[in-house]
């Protein structure tokens, strides 16, 4: 089905993108995986090509664009690219929005150029050893120390943990238990007592460097708060209903790209003196997968056009998470078994995105905890 979202602009944005994938990602992307890292350049190198900041006012640098549309080809792009290590979506979509609907004034000076000039790389850190996605659960503590707080505690799984120069650290503020007494704290880059611990060894998206963080009585300056004080959790559930459908977006992008590949794979493929594809087995796989991904993509699409509106709401942002990212599961799967034993050498895109795909499910809120969402808006 032809898709009916994009414009004329949107497409030659998507253009862009590709050009810049060809030229500063795609030739370095084998090097980065074995570093477990990217290049500080390439992050520049977005931002001299307005890739960053896409929805951050002109007056900071940003392209001024709140229009999610261009977001979703940015992520549609990199996924088909198949380097999810370079991780401009988190940056532009899931940490930029913080900055720019909660910043005073004065942070925005302060943070937003380097933001979208690629020299101020950014990471959010939520999740702790003990707390997984049960944001209530978190241990991190800033006390208030008068003209600064005094931060301690851990994270882990924090994507960006090791380039970051600014980290959004939910923290606990007051005693108050679950999700009373929460808040947004900025750390940056050189702060004392901020550590961080080994680059994680991940089973998917090598390049993209996932660490542990560490606090020990940092003090983060009080202009450094991050929205209102006790009102971190309120800011997160605002703002996660973004991330949750930039993930879906990646999702069924790669699922709708692993079908194409494995698509002329199995007419390319013989197996019993013919192509696969004039296997009824095989057939019936692709037709399956082919309709599946048509449907998931119309569902996704009026979700990217409702956010663009200003209309999507927690819950449908979490049904396209949920179903976008189970059905790349369960793709990537059948596809790489359709590739039989070439499926699983990593020199084949569907065994790559096979295992960097495998975190969909989990990050920006588990599966189990976005049909926990749809369920109490439905039952109570």
């Amino acid at each position: 089905m032809q898709r009916r979202i994009f414009d004329a602009d949107h497409e030659a944005f998507r253009d862009t993108v590709r050009t810049f994938l060809a030229k500063e990602v795609l030739p370095h992307y084998e090097q980065w995986e074995k570093d477990g890292i990217t290049s500080r350049d390439a992050w520049r190198a977005a931002g001299r090509q307005g890739l960053l900041g896409l929805a951050v006012p002109e007056e900071y640098g940003g392209g001024g664009n709140t229009d999610f549309r261009y977001a979703a080809v940015l992520a549609e792009e990199f996924t088909r690219a198949g380097a999810p290590g370079l991780a401009l979506g988190l940056h532009n979509d899931i940490i930029g929005p913080y900055l720019v609907n909660l910043g005073t004034d004065e942070q925005k000076r302060r943070w937003l150029p380097g933001f979208c000039s690629g020299e101020t790389i950014t990471a959010i850190a939520m999740t702790e050893p003990g707390a997984g996605s049960d944001l209530q659960g978190i241990r991190t503590t800033a006390e208030d120390r008068g003209d600064h707080w005094l931060l301690n505690g851990s994270k882990t799984f924090i994507s960006n943990g090791i380039l970051a120069d600014l980290v959004i650290v939910v923290a606990r503020t007051s005693p108050e238990g679950g999700a009373h007494g929460l808040s947004l704290l900025v750390v940056e880059r050189g702060a004392e007592g901020f550590e961080r611990g080994r680059n994680l060894d991940k089973i998917g998206q090598k390049a993209q460097d996932t660490a542990e963080l560490f606090f020990h009585d940092v003090r983060v300056p009080k202009e450094n708060l991050l929205g209102e004080l006790g009102g971190g959790f309120v800011h997160l559930m605002n703002h996660l209903a973004q991330e949750r459908l930039a993930i879906a977006v990646a999702g069924i992008a790669a699922a709708e790209h692993l079908l194409e590949t494995t698509t002329a794979y199995v007419k390319e493929r013989e197996a019993f003196g013919r192509p696969l594809s004039k296997l009824q087995h095989v057939r019936f796989e692709i037709a399956e997968m082919a309709t599946e991904c048509a449907v998931t993509r119309t569902f996704v699409d009026r979700c990217i056009t409702d956010h663009s509106d200003g209309q999507l709401d927690h819950v449908h942002a979490s049904m396209a998470k949920w179903w976008a990212t189970e059905l790349q599961k369960r793709v990537a799967d059948r596809c790489l078994q359709l590739h039989g034993g070439y499926g699983y050498m990593t020199e084949y895109r569907v065994a790559r995105a096979f295992t960097d795909g495998r975190i969909q499910t989990i990050y920006g809120g588990t599966t189990e905890i976005m049909k926990e969402i749809i369920g109490r808006s439905l039952l109570g």
